[in-house]
């Protein structure tokens, strides 16, 4: 089995990481294949939403690899594979790295099977809607080490749960349960592990039956208007607003409503 495995059905990617012996901790081809992946989520027409996932009940992500992917970023390891090499030129390019500083453009949901831990827990940051299991504890653990946790952690956690109690988790490393992640409105829903993928696929249909032009403007204008003015806001939302209203989607909507139908939306 691959160590991302990706499938679409009904307008929904899949990704699950798939090295449950290793924690799912992301080893380069990890990381190559879910930017593979991630980049067909945002360019296909055919994808609405995503949900992220991994294998096994004991971690959904642990983070870097410690062993492969952080010596080999320090130069500690030489490239040894084709995924080493693609992993330095993709960390080397402009365009940065999904769920970080690049945008997958579609909603990603979490499907978070168990612990999501220092790069686990970025890539929680990156995703829109999180459900997850009981037993799971998020985290931030690079300090302990004498790292520094760069995957957009300083800047997503103080704004995604209260300034305080962030801080406290980036400067201890201190972890936290997922019913403290749900009081703190970190995570959703926290549902038995028979019921996570069911909760996740339950939303995601929702969302991949509603107009894909509208949920990609909704989804934009929230995240591009958090930092700006009032007044820089909503002319942001004003301006994605009208790319909506001026589509095909937003005639055939009100017009099967009328007709008591459900929408055949399309995207333009």
């Amino acid at each position: 089995m691959a160590v991302v495995e990706f499938e679409v059905e009904e307008h929904i990617a899949r990704l699950t990481i798939n090295r449950p012996k290793a924690r799912n901790a992301m080893s380069p081809e990890v990381m190559v294949r879910l930017h593979d992946a991630w980049q067909e989520v945002r360019d296909s027409a055919a994808i609405r939403v995503a949900i992220l996932t991994a294998t096994g009940d004991k971690a959904f992500c642990s983070g870097a690899d410690l062993a492969l992917t952080a010596p080999l970023v320090t130069g500690a390891r030489q490239v040894e594979d084709e995924w080493d090499e693609r992993l330095l030129q993709i960390l080397a390019s402009d365009d940065g790295l999904f769920l970080i500083n690049r945008d997958t453009v579609k909603p990603v949901i979490a499907a978070i099977n168990g612990h999501a831990i220092a790069g686990g827990m970025e890539l929680v940051f990156g995703c829109d809607i999180r459900v997850t299991v009981p037993d799971a504890k998020f985290g931030l653990q690079e300090v302990k080490w004498g790292l520094f946790p760069a995957g957009a952690s300083t800047v997503r956690l103080p704004r995604q749960i209260p300034h305080a109690i962030a801080m406290e988790l980036l400067l201890t490393g201190d972890l936290i349960t997922a019913q403290r992640a749900h009081a703190l409105g970190f995570v959703n829903h926290v549902v038995d592990a028979s019921a996570l993928m069911p909760t996740a696929l339950g939303i995601a249909r929702k969302i991949a039956d509603n107009g894909p032009l509208a949920v990609s403007a909704i989804r934009r204008s929230a995240r591009d208007c958090v930092g700006q003015t009032e007044a820089q806001a909503l002319d942001t939302e004003a301006a994605l607003a009208k790319s909506v209203i001026d589509s095909q989607d937003a005639i055939e909507g009100p017009r099967a409503f009328m007709e008591k139908r459900k929408p055949v939306f399309r995207g333009r």
